[in-house]
């Protein structure tokens, strides 16, 4: 099934880092390799980015002398017209001001004046500011009264508008520490047009060196209404997340749907969360959590009704669910704990249930553009409504191909003793336990991506599924239509895009 998938790409817990296909023939490899695609080109370094870190090691070719660990990196200045007082240290550039630390620092701008003893900068007027210091957020900015000490690396900016790597923000005040950059009223996107279809505002974002994200007071806004706030909220900036804003579509099974994820956070680690799904086929079909995440340990207190892949659904009356997830030191394998107890409900039987699960894993081998996928694990199903109980083996092999920028595919076998034959409740599970699966994806262009997913049942060697997808790139959203051949079913779903 799916999170059999993602699991698998994503060893370790994978808490809607990607978007997902939301398929059960192994497709999320796909979807896998072209997130990688996109996280790839979004860390590509911009012409002028490549210039100032061209410019910083020229820089220190034509060093004099060694570098002293105590004093500031070097600084270099540029213009049309510099005037300076040895006396006092005060300096004035005029006419295309170009100043640049060693460091990885540039400002720019018409007019530029400071003190060099009090290693002070200062840009009165229109200022364009890049850093690429090692460790420091990537920040691309244009603003105006910028004013930096490039000694202490503090400094500030007023009405602020750039990039921190793929997000684009605005603030009215920035505000730079050797640790950190803080925006005032700012406000951040991955949408690129100048008036976004969708954007979060906060009355503070902090953004530190290890790509992270931290806002405060924030605003889900679409176009100009807002859809939702939350007092707090965090983005990896190394990840491409699951964004909190509302996904409609429509199926067979579900009839138009429309829903959305609500977060109140009681601490950065501890959280509450409304799933809320409305349907035209069931009506009401939501569910909530409170969760603590910490160092790889999630405990989940859960509520309400579940869909899978195959739109099965399951009501959770409530139930409890613990993971722990950890490398094995620096090695690359990893081992998944995972447990589970609560009343599951369905419209043919109600049971407490209990699932416990142990995984060893590989983080994914990459050699030559191939990929290869590893996952063996060993899985215990109880229920008290028939007194059962299913125990045993698990196996995941994928191997992905990521052949050029347009085309991607993947075979993989699964193996898993969890099927509808022996458990009283079809949700999550396949009719049968022996299985391949898959796909290839095509990329026309920077638009349109189409996919073909297939899954084989080895025990009747008989295909099973046969699922095509058109991913449609609709500026800052995106449509994704599923046709599943084998059991004639369209869905459509529009969302907007996570990256």
């Amino acid at each position: 099934m799916c999170g059999v998938l993602v699991a698998l790409v994503m060893p370790g817990y994978a808490a809607a880092a990607v978007y997902r296909s939301n398929s059960d023939t192994g497709v999320e490899i796909l979807d896998y390799i072209e997130n990688r695609r996109r996280e790839e080109r979004a860390n590509q370094l911009s012409e002028e980015q490549k210039k100032l870190l061209q410019d910083a090691k020229n820089m220190e070719v034509t060093l004099r002398q060694p570098l002293d660990p105590e004093q500031p990196f070097p600084v270099a200045f540029e213009g049309e017209d510099l005037t300076y007082d040895e006396g006092t240290g005060e300096f004035r550039a005029v006419g295309k001001v170009d100043i640049i630390q060693m460091d990885g620092h540039r400002f720019q701008g018409e007019e530029v004046n400071g003190n060099i003893v009090e290693h002070v900068v200062r840009v009165p007027d229109k200022a364009h500011m890049l850093q690429l210091s090692p460790g420091a957020p990537r920040i691309t900015l244009d603003g105006y009264n910028a004013v930096y000490n490039y000694a202490d690396k503090t400094g500030s900016m007023e009405n602020g508008r750039g990039k921190a790597r793929e997000y684009y923000i605005t603030g009215k005040r920035f505000e730079f520490y050797p640790d950190r950059v803080v925006v005032y009223d700012g406000t951040q996107t991955k949408c690129g047009a100048e008036k976004p279809d969708y954007h979060l505002s906060a009355e503070r974002i902090e953004i530190w060196p290890k790509q992270v994200m931290k806002m405060y007071n924030v605003k889900l806004w679409v176009k100009n209404v807002v859809v939702a706030s939350k007092k707090y909220h965090e983005a990896d900036l190394t990840q491409t997340e699951n964004n909190d804003f509302p996904r409609v579509g429509y199926n067979k099974d579900h009839g138009a749907y429309i829903e959305q994820d609500f977060k109140y956070y009681f601490t950065d680690r501890f959280y509450a969360r409304l799933h809320a799904h409305a349907e035209t086929k069931h009506g009401l079909r939501s569910y909530g959590d409170v969760v603590y995440a910490n160092k790889g340990f999630n405990a989940r207190a859960v509520y309400g009704y579940f869909a899978d892949s195959d739109n099965v659904w399951i009501q959770k009356l409530p139930g409890l669910l613990l993971d722990y997830s950890q490398h094995f030191g620096k090695s690359p394998y990893g081992y998944d704990l995972k447990g589970e107890v609560g009343r599951w409900k369905s419209p043919t039987a109600t049971s407490t249930h209990q699932y416990y699960e142990a995984d060893i894993w590989r983080d994914p081998i990459v050699f030559h553009r191939w990929m290869l996928f590893l996952r063996t694990g060993y899985s215990i199903t109880k229920e008290s409504a028939n007194n059962s109980t299913v125990r045993g083996m698990k196996y995941d092999i994928v191997l992905g191909k990521d052949f050029d920028p347009k085309w991607a595919g993947f075979v993989g076998y699964h193996y898993t003793k969890n099927n509808t034959q022996n458990s009283l409740f079809d949700y999550g599970v396949d009719d049968y336990s022996k299985k391949f699966d898959a796909g290839l994806s095509y990329r026309m262009d920077a638009l349109n991506r189409f996919v073909v997913g297939v899954k084989y049942d080895v025990d009747s060697e008989r295909i099973k599924d046969v699922d095509y997808y058109w991913y449609r790139d609709l500026h800052c959203s995106q449509v994704i239509m599923r046709y599943r051949a084998k059991r004639n079913k369209f869905e459509v779903r529009w969302q907007f895009t996570p990256w």
